[in-house]
């Protein structure tokens, strides 16, 4: 098989996991081709030889029939911004601490390569969040976990006007809001005090971030309805953030979220279940009394 590899560029302790995935590759005569960063990384950091087959190019033309991503969840989320709308499937091995998106523990690389080479396992898709800014639709940012609105400093709340559908849903005030997909609702939006969603569920959710009202709940809206947000601050200007990575703009900015029109495939090994996952990662429903 071909594989597009992505992996943590922060922790060299980790490098016993990459030499691992090579020796694991090497023993199925797999091509490995390396996210430049990585590759970089690989070759300044770490102790032990390696062989790749070459540098990540252009994805659409190398045509690998996998991208393998290393690290956390983070890291698979950069994997999924490299992806795009490739439709290349997704891997996801975690060294990291949760490991949500990326949920083939270090320990089971052996096994899983053995199994995926043998077609046991799944491929599911996970929807995208569309971001346009002010209608320029030249340049969209797409998110598989979550866009936050927030504000740029610590000293005052902002306003995010907010219509669903164009139809006036609420004017949040507080320290920002969250539009999350099921995929994200397990992520910054839990934390915030969202619901947990269904991966497969067509939805988005809108949480509120330290709001200035006991009323404000979460709210659970349809995937077929455009968002649109105009945000007013006191400081002229708010933070956007894509999947974590930020950008400032100046208020009254107009947001607008839609379903993106493309996915991306996340494959998961034979078995593997939205809840026992839950239930493995997150200790759901776990009684400490047992």
């Amino acid at each position: 098989m071909r594989f597009a590899l992505f992996g943590n560029t922060y922790e060299t302790y980790k490098s016993v996991h990459a030499e691992q995935l090579f020796a694991v590759l090497s023993k199925h005569n797999d091509e490995v081709f390396v996210d430049n960063d990585f590759y970089n990384f690989l070759s300044q950091n770490q102790p032990f030889q390696f062989k790749a087959a070459g540098i990540i190019d252009d994805l659409e033309s190398l045509k690998p029939d996998m991208a393998i991503s290393l690290g956390g969840d983070g890291t698979f989320l950069k994997a999924a911004r490299c992806i795009g709308a490739t439709g290349i499937p997704i891997v996801g091995i975690n060294t990291g601490r949760l490991g949500f998106l990326a949920d083939v523990s270090a320990d089971e690389m052996e096994s899983f390569f053995g199994q995926l080479h043998a077609g046991h396992y799944t491929v599911r898709e996970r929807g995208l969040l569309e971001l346009i800014i002010d209608n320029d639709t030249s340049h969209p940012s797409y998110a598989l976990n979550e866009i936050a609105v927030s504000k740029h400093d610590s000293s005052s709340m902002i306003a995010v006007r907010t219509t669903v559908g164009g139809e006036h849903l609420a004017t949040y005030m507080g320290d920002g809001l969250l539009i999350a997909t099921p995929t994200g609702s397990t992520a910054y939006s839990l934390s915030a005090g969202g619901p947990i969603i269904y991966p497969q569920a067509d939805v988005f959710v809108l949480t509120a971030v330290s709001p200035h009202s006991l009323s404000v709940r979460p709210v659970v809206i349809a995937d077929d309805k455009t968002i649109e947000l105009n945000i007013e601050s006191r400081n002229g200007s708010f933070l956007v953030a894509v999947d974590g990575i930020s950008r400032s703009y100046p208020e009254h900015t107009v947001l607008t979220l839609r379903k993106a029109a493309h996915t991306i495939r996340v494959v998961k090994q034979e078995g593997s279940t939205f809840f026992h996952t839950l239930q493995k990662k997150m200790m759901w429903g776990t009684d400490p009394r047992e």
